[in-house]
Protein backbone atom coordinates (compact mmCIF):
# COMPACT_ATOMS: atom_id res chain seq x y z
CA UNK A 1 0.00 0.00 0.00
CA UNK A 2 1.21 3.58 -1.14
CA UNK A 3 2.40 6.08 1.48
CA UNK A 4 -0.49 8.77 1.78
CA UNK A 5 0.07 11.81 3.76
CA UNK A 6 -2.73 14.63 5.36
CA UNK A 7 -1.16 17.95 3.54
CA UNK A 8 -2.63 20.77 5.05
CA UNK A 9 -1.66 22.81 2.32
CA UNK A 10 -4.91 21.18 0.34
CA UNK A 11 -6.36 19.84 3.21
CA UNK A 12 -6.53 16.22 2.28
CA UNK A 13 -4.56 13.16 2.07
CA UNK A 14 -2.11 12.94 -0.60
CA UNK A 15 -0.26 10.34 -2.46
CA UNK A 16 3.61 10.71 -0.97
CA UNK A 17 5.53 11.32 -4.13
CA UNK A 18 9.20 12.71 -3.20
CA UNK A 19 10.63 15.78 -5.59
CA UNK A 20 13.93 13.43 -6.07
CA UNK A 21 13.68 9.72 -5.12
CA UNK A 22 15.31 7.73 -3.28
CA UNK A 23 15.87 11.15 -1.56
CA UNK A 24 13.55 12.72 0.87
CA UNK A 25 14.24 15.82 2.57
CA UNK A 26 12.46 16.77 5.44
CA UNK A 27 12.77 19.98 7.61
CA UNK A 28 11.19 19.77 11.13
CA UNK A 29 10.60 22.91 13.55
CA UNK A 30 12.66 22.38 16.59
CA UNK A 31 12.68 23.39 20.40
CA UNK A 32 13.05 27.21 21.54
CA UNK A 33 15.56 26.43 24.06
CA UNK A 34 14.86 28.56 26.54
CA UNK A 35 13.30 26.03 28.90
CA UNK A 36 13.43 22.21 29.13
CA UNK A 37 10.53 20.74 26.28
CA UNK A 38 8.03 19.07 28.33
CA UNK A 39 5.98 15.15 26.27
CA UNK A 40 3.41 17.96 24.73
CA UNK A 41 6.61 19.09 22.62
CA UNK A 42 8.08 15.74 21.81
CA UNK A 43 5.01 14.84 20.44
CA UNK A 44 6.13 16.90 17.46
CA UNK A 45 9.58 15.27 17.96
CA UNK A 46 8.01 11.61 18.16
CA UNK A 47 6.11 12.34 15.15
CA UNK A 48 9.35 13.34 13.42
CA UNK A 49 10.50 9.92 14.07
CA UNK A 50 7.55 7.74 13.23
CA UNK A 51 7.89 9.40 9.54
CA UNK A 52 11.80 9.04 9.03
CA UNK A 53 11.47 5.60 10.58
CA UNK A 54 8.87 4.83 8.11
CA UNK A 55 10.41 5.93 5.09
CA UNK A 56 14.15 4.88 5.71
CA UNK A 57 12.09 0.95 6.09
CA UNK A 58 10.48 2.22 2.95
CA UNK A 59 14.12 2.43 1.08
CA UNK A 60 14.15 6.06 1.42
CA UNK A 61 17.01 8.25 1.87
CA UNK A 62 16.10 10.76 4.27
CA UNK A 63 17.69 13.78 5.23
CA UNK A 64 16.06 15.25 8.28
CA UNK A 65 16.80 18.89 9.53
CA UNK A 66 15.56 19.87 13.26
CA UNK A 67 16.10 22.98 13.90
CA UNK A 68 17.43 24.65 17.62
CA UNK A 69 15.60 28.49 17.70
CA UNK A 70 18.15 30.06 20.63
CA UNK A 71 17.24 33.45 19.87
CA UNK A 72 14.12 35.15 20.16
CA UNK A 73 11.79 37.27 22.22
CA UNK A 74 12.06 34.35 25.53
CA UNK A 75 15.65 33.70 25.37
CA UNK A 76 16.53 36.56 24.95
CA UNK A 77 14.06 37.68 27.96
CA UNK A 78 15.24 34.75 30.24
CA UNK A 79 19.02 35.33 29.55
CA UNK A 80 18.66 38.84 30.34
CA UNK A 81 17.02 37.91 34.14
CA UNK A 82 19.37 35.39 34.76
CA UNK A 83 22.05 37.96 34.07
CA UNK A 84 24.23 35.93 31.60
CA UNK A 85 24.55 35.58 27.57
CA UNK A 86 22.29 34.18 25.25
CA UNK A 87 24.56 31.31 24.75
CA UNK A 88 25.46 30.69 28.24
CA UNK A 89 21.72 30.45 28.71
CA UNK A 90 20.88 28.29 25.95
CA UNK A 91 23.44 25.81 25.65
CA UNK A 92 21.99 23.14 28.67
CA UNK A 93 18.67 23.42 27.29
CA UNK A 94 19.91 22.70 23.97
CA UNK A 95 22.21 19.52 25.29
CA UNK A 96 19.14 18.57 27.68
CA UNK A 97 17.16 18.30 24.18
CA UNK A 98 19.91 16.51 22.28
CA UNK A 99 20.03 14.16 25.36
CA UNK A 100 16.46 13.45 25.85
CA UNK A 101 16.04 12.74 22.12
CA UNK A 102 18.51 9.87 22.64
CA UNK A 103 17.19 8.25 25.60
CA UNK A 104 13.63 8.28 23.77
CA UNK A 105 14.74 6.57 21.00
CA UNK A 106 14.63 8.94 18.57
CA UNK A 107 17.02 8.58 15.37
CA UNK A 108 19.40 11.37 14.99
CA UNK A 109 18.47 14.04 12.55
CA UNK A 110 21.62 14.71 9.79
CA UNK A 111 21.56 17.93 10.97
CA UNK A 112 20.58 20.07 14.25
CA UNK A 113 21.29 23.90 12.53
CA UNK A 114 21.22 26.56 15.85
CA UNK A 115 20.16 29.98 14.73
CA UNK A 116 22.67 32.10 15.90
CA UNK A 117 24.85 30.05 13.54
CA UNK A 118 23.26 31.51 10.32
CA UNK A 119 23.01 34.80 11.25
CA UNK A 120 25.48 35.93 7.93
CA UNK A 121 23.21 34.06 6.14
CA UNK A 122 20.35 35.72 7.26
CA UNK A 123 21.48 39.03 6.59
CA UNK A 124 22.41 38.15 3.40
CA UNK A 125 18.32 37.08 2.65
CA UNK A 126 16.90 40.15 4.04
CA UNK A 127 19.16 41.76 2.02
CA UNK A 128 18.05 39.94 -1.22
CA UNK A 129 14.30 40.80 -0.32
CA UNK A 130 14.97 44.42 -0.26
CA UNK A 131 16.32 44.99 -3.74
CA UNK A 132 13.44 43.18 -4.83
CA UNK A 133 11.08 45.93 -3.36
CA UNK A 134 9.25 42.58 -1.47
CA UNK A 135 10.46 44.56 2.11
CA UNK A 136 11.23 47.84 3.69
CA UNK A 137 13.30 49.57 6.27
CA UNK A 138 11.67 51.33 9.53
CA UNK A 139 13.13 54.47 10.79
CA UNK A 140 14.35 52.39 14.12
CA UNK A 141 16.10 50.06 11.69
CA UNK A 142 13.81 47.17 11.43
CA UNK A 143 13.06 45.71 8.06
CA UNK A 144 9.48 44.15 7.41
CA UNK A 145 8.45 41.69 4.60
CA UNK A 146 5.42 43.39 2.75
CA UNK A 147 2.74 40.80 2.84
CA UNK A 148 0.97 42.73 -0.29
CA UNK A 149 3.80 41.48 -2.64
CA UNK A 150 3.18 38.15 -2.29
CA UNK A 151 -0.46 37.22 -3.48
CA UNK A 152 -0.07 33.89 -2.22
CA UNK A 153 -0.36 34.80 1.01
CA UNK A 154 -2.62 32.68 3.44
CA UNK A 155 -3.02 29.66 0.70
CA UNK A 156 -1.65 27.15 4.08
CA UNK A 157 -3.80 28.97 6.57
CA UNK A 158 -6.62 29.79 4.74
CA UNK A 159 -6.78 32.97 6.59
CA UNK A 160 -8.36 35.97 4.38
CA UNK A 161 -5.10 38.92 4.12
CA UNK A 162 -8.10 41.30 4.43
CA UNK A 163 -9.40 40.20 7.33
CA UNK A 164 -6.04 40.52 8.91
CA UNK A 165 -6.03 44.05 8.37
CA UNK A 166 -9.86 44.73 9.23
CA UNK A 167 -9.40 42.77 12.49
CA UNK A 168 -5.87 44.62 13.67
CA UNK A 169 -6.08 45.77 17.24
CA UNK A 170 -2.95 47.63 17.70
CA UNK A 171 -2.60 51.21 15.39
CA UNK A 172 0.14 50.91 12.55
CA UNK A 173 2.14 53.82 13.91
CA UNK A 174 3.24 51.54 17.34
CA UNK A 175 5.31 49.23 15.05
CA UNK A 176 6.58 52.04 12.34
CA UNK A 177 5.01 49.60 9.71
CA UNK A 178 3.59 50.20 6.32
CA UNK A 179 1.01 47.60 6.84
CA UNK A 180 -0.17 46.58 10.02
CA UNK A 181 -0.28 42.82 8.55
CA UNK A 182 3.79 42.83 7.65
CA UNK A 183 5.82 40.73 9.54
CA UNK A 184 9.75 41.40 11.07
CA UNK A 185 12.44 40.05 9.39
CA UNK A 186 14.98 41.32 11.10
CA UNK A 187 14.63 43.19 14.37
CA UNK A 188 16.54 46.45 15.79
CA UNK A 189 18.94 45.87 18.71
CA UNK A 190 16.96 47.06 22.09
CA UNK A 191 19.19 46.99 25.15
CA UNK A 192 18.20 43.95 26.41
CA UNK A 193 19.67 42.66 23.20
CA UNK A 194 22.71 43.91 23.41
CA UNK A 195 23.18 42.97 27.20
CA UNK A 196 22.49 39.23 26.20
CA UNK A 197 24.83 39.18 23.03
CA UNK A 198 22.12 38.88 21.14
CA UNK A 199 22.46 41.94 18.41
CA UNK A 200 24.76 41.61 15.72
CA UNK A 201 25.55 44.49 13.06
CA UNK A 202 23.38 44.60 9.35
CA UNK A 203 23.24 47.40 6.81
CA UNK A 204 20.15 48.30 8.88
CA UNK A 205 21.91 48.61 12.06
CA UNK A 206 22.12 46.33 14.85
CA UNK A 207 19.71 44.19 15.68
CA UNK A 208 18.54 40.44 15.34
CA UNK A 209 16.21 38.22 12.78
CA UNK A 210 12.84 37.04 13.29
CA UNK A 211 11.88 33.90 14.17
CA UNK A 212 9.92 33.19 10.74
CA UNK A 213 13.03 34.40 8.80
CA UNK A 214 15.55 31.55 10.81
CA UNK A 215 13.87 29.11 9.90
CA UNK A 216 13.53 29.88 6.33
CA UNK A 217 17.17 30.19 6.05
CA UNK A 218 18.39 27.45 7.77
CA UNK A 219 16.25 25.12 5.67
CA UNK A 220 17.32 26.26 2.47
CA UNK A 221 21.02 26.18 3.84
CA UNK A 222 20.87 22.58 4.55
CA UNK A 223 18.40 21.23 2.26
CA UNK A 224 17.83 23.29 -0.79
CA UNK A 225 15.19 25.62 -2.25
CA UNK A 226 12.47 23.36 -2.03
CA UNK A 227 11.27 20.48 0.49
CA UNK A 228 9.71 17.37 0.28
CA UNK A 229 8.18 17.51 3.87
CA UNK A 230 7.76 20.08 6.21
CA UNK A 231 6.49 19.17 9.76
CA UNK A 232 5.62 21.17 12.93
CA UNK A 233 2.98 21.51 15.51
CA UNK A 234 -0.72 22.66 14.24
CA UNK A 235 0.21 26.03 16.47
CA UNK A 236 2.78 27.15 13.83
CA UNK A 237 0.52 26.61 11.01
CA UNK A 238 -0.33 30.56 11.36
CA UNK A 239 1.64 32.71 10.98
CA UNK A 240 5.12 30.94 11.24
CA UNK A 241 4.66 28.49 8.29
CA UNK A 242 2.64 30.84 6.19
CA UNK A 243 5.33 33.69 6.42
CA UNK A 244 7.81 31.23 5.83
CA UNK A 245 6.13 30.65 2.58
CA UNK A 246 6.09 33.77 1.90
CA UNK A 247 9.49 34.78 2.86
CA UNK A 248 11.29 31.91 0.64
CA UNK A 249 8.83 31.64 -2.42
CA UNK A 250 9.40 35.65 -2.82
CA UNK A 251 13.25 35.23 -2.09
CA UNK A 252 13.97 32.20 -4.45
CA UNK A 253 11.07 33.10 -7.44
CA UNK A 254 9.88 29.06 -6.58
CA UNK A 255 6.05 28.56 -6.25
CA UNK A 256 6.34 26.10 -3.06
CA UNK A 257 8.43 26.14 -0.36
CA UNK A 258 7.85 22.90 0.64
CA UNK A 259 5.60 19.79 -1.58
CA UNK A 260 3.61 18.38 1.87
CA UNK A 261 2.69 20.67 4.96
CA UNK A 262 2.27 18.31 7.67
CA UNK A 263 0.94 18.94 11.08
CA UNK A 264 0.43 17.33 14.61
CA UNK A 265 -2.14 18.17 17.07
CA UNK A 266 -1.15 19.35 20.12
CA UNK A 267 -1.28 16.88 23.44
CA UNK A 268 -4.20 17.86 25.93
CA UNK A 269 -4.66 18.01 29.77
CA UNK A 270 -8.17 18.09 30.87
CA UNK A 271 -9.22 19.87 27.40
CA UNK A 272 -6.23 22.18 27.88
CA UNK A 273 -3.23 22.20 25.61
CA UNK A 274 0.05 21.79 27.54
CA UNK A 275 1.84 24.47 28.30
CA UNK A 276 4.26 26.24 30.63
CA UNK A 277 2.11 29.07 31.05
CA UNK A 278 -0.38 26.77 32.47
CA UNK A 279 1.47 24.62 34.48
CA UNK A 280 0.22 21.64 33.02
CA UNK A 281 3.32 20.12 31.95
CA UNK A 282 5.15 16.73 32.35
CA UNK A 283 8.30 15.44 32.17
CA UNK A 284 8.81 13.20 29.22
CA UNK A 285 11.15 11.02 30.88
CA UNK A 286 9.00 11.05 33.95
CA UNK A 287 6.79 9.06 32.32
CA UNK A 288 9.40 7.11 30.28
CA UNK A 289 10.98 5.96 33.49
CA UNK A 290 7.23 4.93 35.19
CA UNK A 291 5.81 3.08 32.10
CA UNK A 292 8.27 2.39 29.87
CA UNK A 293 10.30 4.32 27.04
CA UNK A 294 7.69 2.22 24.29
CA UNK A 295 4.86 2.75 26.02
CA UNK A 296 5.41 6.81 25.55
CA UNK A 297 5.90 6.40 21.88
CA UNK A 298 3.04 4.26 21.65
CA UNK A 299 0.36 6.44 23.69
CA UNK A 300 2.04 9.84 21.58
CA UNK A 301 1.79 8.18 17.90
CA UNK A 302 -2.26 6.88 18.78
CA UNK A 303 -3.44 9.95 20.72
Amino acid sequence: MALELYNTLSRSLEPFRPLDPPRVRVYGCGPTVYDYPHIGNYRSFLVYDLLHRYLEWSGFQVQLVVNLTDVDDRTIEAAARSGVSLREYTHPFTEAFLADTRTLGILPADAYPVATEYVDKMVEFVAQLLGKGLAYTTEDGSVYFSIAAFPGYGKLSRVDPEALRAGARVAVDNYGKDDVRDFALWKSAKPADEAAGAAWDSPWGRGRPGWHLECSVMSITELGETLDVHMGGEDLVFPHHEDEIAQSCCANGTDEMARYWLHNEMLQVEGKKMSKSLGNTVNPLDVAQKNGIEILRLWTASS
